[in-house]
């Protein structure tokens, strides 16, 4: 994915590998970086790589992302357009619990195609239900929960792979639909 820093308008080529709550796995411009990420209870998250410490704070807004990284802070907002490989990429890999909670409905089957925005699961936590949909086009590679399971907070729920392209347009065939 390809984001452009609010001030001074930078564009960095961002791409997640892995995150599985235990490491993360990205590269940025093409620099790969391998760490370790501890979340946080706050939502944070604790970034371990090259032998610094720095603590990471997100939040996602309807246009831009807003990410505190140690003392610095950044605005990044979607490029439209990706480039190369990446033109068929997602936006995450995984989808993670957003907060503690039980599972109360699995919308999706390993195998299927699901479009930017699609309803994935629907979470209980205290007494409300969250329905958690798809950050991008994608194809559900593993489910690893159920309905009635207990889940903590960024417990990984769904894997994902890209969505196959249509032969025809080069689209994803979620967004064909």
């Amino acid at each position: 994915m390809r984001f452009k820093r609010a001030e001074g308008g930078k564009i960095f080529e961002v791409e997640i590998s892995a995150c599985n709550g235990k490491t993360l796995r990205a590269s940025i411009d093409g620099e790969e970086i391998t760490g370790e990420i501890e979340m946080t209870a706050d939502g944070g998250a604790i970034l371990r790589f090259d032998g610094r410490r720095i603590r990471v704070n997100g939040v996602r807004g309807r246009k831009s992302i807003l990410v505190a990284a140690g003392p610095a802070s950044f605005e990044f907002a979607p490029v439209e357009g990706r480039i190369g490989v990446a033109h068929h990429g997602l936006a995450a890999v995984e989808v993670a619990a957003p907060m503690p909670g039980k599972v109360l409905r699995v919308m999706v089957a390993e195998g299927d195609v699901v479009a930017s925005g699609q309803g994935l699961i629907v979470l209980e936590a205290m007494k409300m239900e969250t329905t958690i949909a798809a950050e991008s086009d994608a194809t559900v590679k593993k489910i690893r929960v159920s309905a009635g399971d207990a889940v903590e907070h960024g417990q990984v729920l769904i894997e994902f792979s890209p969505a196959p392209a249509d032969p025809s347009t080069g689209e994803s065939q979620a967004q064909a639909r």
